[in-house]
């Protein structure tokens, strides 16, 4: 079983990391382009990809651009009431990163690729392991005690939250994962309750 995990960067020039993991083995790379993405992707065939970016806008808002007092989607509130931090979608850095988010998931859907919304800071604070804040190689050492194998030295932020984005995939194939919000608006996060170290 193929599972991708992206942790994708809002601007082309910018470094999106890239994760397939292959059982608990993981391979990651650093892409930039969305064709170079998409490429990645269709030689992979994934059963899954799981990425780091809003999927969807907030309900009532008909682009990124519109100006609404609706600020947050039914996810969003729920990661509020968990105590677990994030940035919304309509935050001026975060205005880029959706709008690709979304146009990327709508390319891969039209291609028959199932693509879901993570956020592996989130998940590492549910897993009970360390977010890159606090040291990469203390989210490398996270990663490893769940069992996933294969870690290079010196991976980069990115790489190490597309490794979590693509182990919450799997979760999610193998229904050990829960979805925050709708199954069109919704945050995928592992089972349990948040258990920060």
């Amino acid at each position: 079983m193929k599972v991708v995990g992206l942790d994708l960067a809002g601007v082309e020039h910018r470094p999106t990391g890239c994760c397939l993991l292959t059982g608990m083995q993981a391979e990651t790379a650093l892409l930039y382009k969305d064709v170079e993405i998409l490429t990645k992707i269709d030689e992979i065939q994934p059963a899954i990809l799981a990425i780091d970016a809003p999927l969807s806008l907030p309900p009532g808002r008909k682009s990124i651009e519109e100006r609404t007092g609706n600020h947050l989607r039914e996810c969003d509130r729920e990661l509020l009431k968990r105590g677990i931090k994030f940035f919304p979608v309509t935050l001026g850095p975060m205005r880029k990163l959706t709008q690709r988010g979304i146009n990327l998931r709508q390319i891969l859907e039209r291609k028959g690729f199932v693509a879901i919304e993570v956020y592996p800071g989130g998940a590492q604070d549910v897993l009970g392991i360390s977010r890159k804040q606090r040291g990469l190689d203390k989210l490398k050492a996270g990663l490893e005690e769940l069992g996933i194998r294969a870690l290079k030295n010196q991976l980069s932020d990115h790489e190490l939250d597309a490794v979590t984005c693509a182990y919450v995939g799997k979760l999610f194939l193998e229904e050990k994962a829960v979805t925050y919000g709708t199954p069109n608006q919704g945050i995928v996060m592992p089972k349990g309750e948040k258990a920060c170290k």
